[in-house]
């Protein structure tokens, strides 16, 4: 079982920056592909970036592409979105998620095929 808790959203102004943490529990965190989505008002959640258990493999949507850093520490049980150059239309409310699915699975299977998600944080940006 994984817990998982996102902290780090909130205000930011067009251009600018902010960093999403979550913090996960669970023994088997490190063995473990994580994730990040979001979900703007009126739309479905849609995939952000996935990183797999070593760190060693990334993806990213298109449209946070060179703007957005996926990172774990798998000794602090934890997993960062560094968000850079935000526009307005990255305001939506941003989750963590976990599974223990292999990463390309997770990846092509879309969001139905995560096990574990956090509560989510509000991230908005204004013009």
């Amino acid at each position: 079982q994984v817990q998982l808790v996102e902290s780090g959203g909130g205000l930011a102004q067009a251009g600018g920056s902010l960093r999403l943490s979550c913090a996960a529990s669970g023994r088997s965190f490190r063995n473990y592909p994580m994730g990040w989505f979001r979900q703007a008002p009126g739309k479905e959640r849609e995939f952000v970036t996935a990183m797999s258990w070593s760190g060693s493999t990334s993806y990213y949507a298109d449209s946070v592409k060179g703007r957005f850093t996926i990172s774990r520490d798998n000794v602090k049980n934890m997993v960062y979105l560094q968000m850079n150059s935000l526009k307005p239309e990255d305001t939506a409310v941003y989750y963590c998620a976990a599974s223990p699915k292999s990463i390309a699975t997770l990846v092509a299977g879309g969001r139905s095929n995560w096990d574990y998600w956090g509560q989510g944080t509000q991230v908005t940006v204004s013009s």
